[in-house]
């Protein structure tokens, strides 16, 4: 096989680090926490894995509250799973999500070889360009996607599925539109909301499209479906509301099951695609680095035994340059917004109930008190003296706290996703052409 990846991020390699590096030198590194006002919306900004740390487990229970956005009460009336206010419904969300990602997902061996059989599928694919150019991101995106939607639908969607294409494209664009400058205008001011025009107006009619697809998705992978006999999380999300159906404070509804399937979509996928499509990238730049890579899973896989996660610790330098890559470029720069339940006290500061929380998790990755030359891109810094990988408390990509339980899940699987798609593309590096500038 042979075949061309074309590692573009278009803005994002340029302007998103750009952009944060100046917002993290700007403040940083006199104040650790500031305020902002953000049109009438209180913020706070934590600053380094110290203030990020205290504030987020430390202070757990204060801080693991939502803002209450316009944006997010549009969207989701918060509820489902990322946006819901602390408190039943989403302590019941949230061990549903990590009790089901366990069971269906991560937990169980079988898992590991869907993760393989999609990986070879995501191989076929590239294969099928015969040495043309192509974005790889439509392909990554597809293979991740279909390992999160085995947990939620209990099945995969082919690669030439468009209408499934189709609405990851829309979520990926909702992504980016709810960065815009119209949407933070409408958290301002919400009122604009009424106006017929502007970028929160598509995102709302791309949100509408979505929650109907998914609804009816839904309704046909619960056809056949036997109570208390769950085969994915849909089936046991329709159990729970079973078991609560006389429950009038229950947060378990039709309603919430569409924005929790809709969250674990996007969560499943956006973060461990970009990762991947990093790694890409920084292969390309750093062909010594790759070559490094190369030598470790041929050694430790060889070229034609399929991957497994038992050999994930034998090979500390891969290891090592995903977590730099995840050091690095900073997938989820400002974290999920967080909110404080109560008034409390950091650092001197008072932070009264309700004040949105923002942790710049940039600056803790690139905190010069925890990462040495930071802003170099160095994976011998997750490696001992003895060349095993080693954790760092300062890595903390998916952000701290009480929400993290929910992230560590996807992380599971994230690591899985990794391995072997990394691995096994691995199979066609020498027919593959990563240099600088493809």
């Amino acid at each position: 096989m042979e075949g061309m990846f074309i590692a573009t991020h278009r803005n994002e390699v340029d302007w998103g680090v750009i952009a944060f590096d100046t917002f993290f030198s700007f403040f940083c590194p006199t104040s650790k926490i500031f305020s902002l006002d953000l049109g009438g919306i209180s913020a706070v900004v934590l600053n380094g894995y110290d203030a990020v740390k205290e504030c987020l487990v430390h202070q757990s229970e204060i801080f693991a509250d939502r803002p209450s956005l316009p944006l997010f009460k549009k969207l989701t009336n918060m509820g489902g799973l990322l946006n819901s206010k602390y408190g039943r419904g989403w302590t019941e969300h949230r061990k549903l999500a990590v009790n089901t990602f366990r069971v269906f997902g991560y937990g169980q061996k079988s898992f590991e070889h869907k993760i393989s059989e999609e990986s070879l599928f995501f191989l076929d694919a590239i294969d099928t360009y015969k040495g043309r150019p192509f974005d790889l991101k439509h392909l990554i995106t597809n293979a991740v996607s279909n390992i999160t939607n085995l947990i939620i639908f209990g099945e995969r969607f082919t690669y030439e599925d468009t209408e499934f294409q189709h609405m990851i494209e829309i979520f990926s664009e909702n992504i980016e539109l709810a960065a815009s400058a119209s949407v933070f205008l409408y958290n301002a001011f919400p009122w604009i909301g009424i106006l017929p025009f502007g970028k929160h107006q598509q995102l709302f009619k791309n949100a509408a499209e979505v929650y109907g697809f998914l609804h009816e998705l839904i309704e046909r992978v619960s056809e056949n479906r036997k109570p208390q006999s769950p085969r994915h999380f849909v089936d046991a999300y329709l159990d729970e509301m079973d078991c609560n159906g006389n429950d009038p404070e229950s947060t378990y509804s039709r309603e919430n099951l569409i924005f929790s399937v809709g969250e674990l979509i996007i969560a499943g996928t956006e973060t461990t695609t970009n990762v991947l499509r990093w790694a890409v990238l920084f292969m390309a730049l750093y062909p010594n680095i790759q070559g490094q890579v190369q030598k470790e899973i041929d050694l430790v896989i060889g070229p034609i035994k399929m991957p497994t996660l038992e050999e994930k610790c034998k090979m500390p330098y891969t290891e090592a340059v995903l977590h730099e890559v995840l050091r690095f470029c900073n997938i989820v720069p400002l974290g999920i917004f967080h909110a404080t339940s109560k008034d409390t006290v950091v650092r001197g500061y008072t932070i009264p109930a309700g004040t949105t929380v923002i942790t710049n998790l940039y600056s803790v990755h690139f905190d010069e008190k925890y990462w040495s030359n930071p802003e170099v891109f160095f994976p011998e810094r997750f490696l001992d003296s003895n060349g095993q990988f080693v954790k760092k408390d300062a890595f903390i990509p998916f952000s701290l706290g009480k929400s993290n339980s929910f992230h560590c899940s996807f992380s599971q699987i994230q690591r899985c996703v990794k391995c072997h798609v990394v691995s096994l593309t691995d199979l066609y590096c020498n027919s593959v052409n990563l240099s600088k500038g493809q």
